[in-house]
């Protein structure tokens, strides 16, 4: 598990352009798991509060319980208009939800009729690129994981 800071530390070139991504739209599709397994699929919103990547949620949302009952979650990116121009961006690992001061500091902006709410931080377990290049025939995949370093694949 590595947070947002690590992640940029090990690969900061494509941390940079999965950021990109995730900054190029404001909603994006979040993966949880329900109680009995099966996959939940939720809207949700990302942040970057300084070294951390972070989602919120409304007080008391399906999607923010099954994170309290299990942390995994995936995290695509919305790939925006039809182009995948700077690429498809995926990301999985666990929530960790902010609870006592850091859930005040991370909801003090939110106006009053958005309160209370739940905010998790994200630790990464693999983060993965996909983009078209040049000839629509390629694609180049761009995987990382902690402490194994970026590995490219092309198809």
């Amino acid at each position: 598990m590595a947070d947002w800071s690590e992640f940029e530390q090990q690969a900061p070139d494509l941390a940079a352009a999965v950021r990109a991504r995730f900054e190029a739209h404001r909603h994006h599709v979040l993966a949880t798991l329900r109680t009995d397994g099966s996959p939940r699929v939720s809207g949700t919103e990302v942040e970057f509060a300084g070294d951390e990547m972070r989602l919120g949620s409304m007080f008391g949302a399906r999607k923010a319980l099954d994170l309290q009952r299990d942390p995994r979650f995936a995290v695509h990116a919305n790939p925006g208009e039809h182009t995948m121009v700077g690429g498809d961006a995926k990301l999985s690992g666990r929530a960790a939800e902010l609870t006592g001061a850091e859930l005040d500091e991370a909801c003090a902006a939110l106006p009053p009729e958005l309160l209370p709410c739940h905010y998790f931080t994200l630790d990464l377990d693999q983060v993965v690129l996909t983009e078209v290049l040049h000839d629509p025939d390629r694609m180049r995949i761009r995987s990382w994981r902690p402490g194994q370093g970026v590995r490219e694949f092309w198809r």
